[in-house]
């Protein structure tokens, strides 16, 4: 029996007939080292091919190339359901978990808000953390008088971790340039500026440019105030920061009127945690993991293989 004969029957006995190498060795009458040996080469030259087939796996491997692909400190993804039914609260879950399993617990940890970040402060345990200071990042007073908004949330993660809130006391978008200056120089504002600005973690998520913005929900925009965002190439919006496919500012003058921490400070923070979910947000997504606007990403399978298909 030549020799690669022969490995594929050492091959056949290993791994079809659960022959241990002695056994192997014994019955073609070979050293048991020249078994592992060749079982060694016959998975090199793909005779063997070794594929772990649970699901776990499949998402640790879409984990490692996110990771390899956009150089993140690490990414969290939970499997798609059929559909998007259900998507948004096992991201959430796995956001909430991320937060509890973290160590060092951030002393102040800044947010965004929205429905995904809602989902998230749901999700998070009763001592999920302890004495974390949660702050505002963006500007979330809602104009059209709907409750439980961006102070909720933030009041939500900081109640369950025993810690303290704070709030910033705006509206995301203003409709002057000069009011949101104000606003800014005020000395209460500026603080929880710099509070946010200073935070050892952040939490967001981003929007689409589309009808199902939260900026339209609460009346910060019309539906073809985004539109329009969407027609000069906007793809969502991070921090209420409507930005192209390369993540830059679509409109200069409606970011000047946006209260909040600037991008430059997810991109040079040491931990962004971007949380998102769905196909609606598959192109705003791709524009936070390129830009280097976050460092942790918690998605969905969906995404995350959207995430690495070349464009």
């Amino acid at each position: 029996m030549n020799e690669e004969l022969l490995m594929v029957r050492i091959a056949e006995l290993y791994y079809d007939e659960d022959k241990t190498q002695d056994e192997i060795g014994a019955l073609l009458k070979v050293s048991r080292w020249k078994v592992g040996r060749l079982l060694t080469q016959a998975r090199e030259r793909g005779i063997v091919r070794i594929e772990i087939v649970h699901p776990r796996a499949r998402r640790l491997g879409l984990e490692r190339l996110l990771v390899e692909r956009y150089g993140l400190a690490e990414a969290v993804v939970v499997p798609s359901p059929d559909g998007d039914e259900g998507t948004l609260e096992r991201v959430a879950q796995a956001a909430a978990d991320y937060l509890t399993a973290l160590r060092p617990v951030p002393r102040t940890l800044g947010v965004s808000w929205g429905r995904t970040l809602r989902a998230v402060a749901e999700a998070l345990p009763d001592g999920w953390a302890s004495g974390v200071t949660v702050v505002q990042l963006n500007g979330g007073v809602s104009l059209n008088r709907r409750s439980g908004g961006a102070a909720g949330l933030a009041v939500t993660i900081a109640q369950r971790a025993s810690g303290h809130v704070s709030l910033l006391p705006s509206p995301a978008i203003l409709e002057r340039v000069e009011t949101k200056q104000a606003i800014e120089a005020d000395r209460t504002v500026a603080g929880i500026l710099e509070e946010a600005a200073e935070a050892q973690a952040f939490l967001f998520t981003a929007g689409p440019s589309d009808a199902s913005s939260a900026h339209v929900e609460n009346g910060y925009l019309s539906v073809e105030d985004v539109e329009e965002l969407a027609r000069r190439g906007a793809v969502g919006d991070v921090l209420g920061r409507y930005v192209d496919a390369e993540g830059n500012i679509v409109d200069s003058q409606l970011d000047a009127r946006t209260v909040g921490v600037g991008l430059d400070r997810l991109r040079a923070a040491q931990r962004a945690i971007f949380v998102t979910a769905g196909r609606a947000k598959h192109d705003i997504a791709r524009t936070v993991v390129a830009s280097g606007l976050c460092s942790v990403l918690v998605t969905d399978e969906t995404t995350a293989r959207a995430l690495l298909e070349e464009q």
